[in-house]
């Protein structure tokens, strides 16, 4: 089973930036596509951003051209690099991807990370 492990998260004003990282460990075959989703208070979670197995990337539109997302295979890590931060974005962020288990497939969570923009 894999664990997906976030860091990065925290405080930060408006206007500034965070770089959330999610590192998986475990036993697997290899990890496909990956993502970053955020669920803030009252709120349903929602896809912020995915990178496939490909590099091949999708943003929300209301994060694109301040977030960018990526992926170090060698290090088995998925990045989310946070810019121009809103009020907006505030919320626990988690970490999600694709797995291929030694038996099977399935899809994994971590255990989210808070993100707080003060305005």
């Amino acid at each position: 089973q894999v664990q997906l492990v976030e860091s990065g998260g925290g405080l930060v004003q408006a206007g500034g930036s965070l770089r959330l990282a999610c590192a998986a460990s475990g036993s697997f075959r290899s990890i496909n596509a990956m993502g970053w989703y955020r669920q803030a208070p009252g709120k349903q979670r929602e896809l912020v951003a995915s990178v496939t197995g490909e590099s091949s990337t999708n943003y929300a539109d209301s994060v694109k051209g301040r977030f960018t997302i990526s992926r170090d295979n060698a290090k088995n890590t998925v990045y989310l690099q946070m810019n121009s931060l809103k009020s907006e974005d505030t919320a626990v962020y988690y970490c999600n991807a694709d797995i291929t288990g030694l038996v099977w497939k399935y899809n994994s969570w971590g255990q989210g990370t808070q993100v707080t923009v003060s305005s």
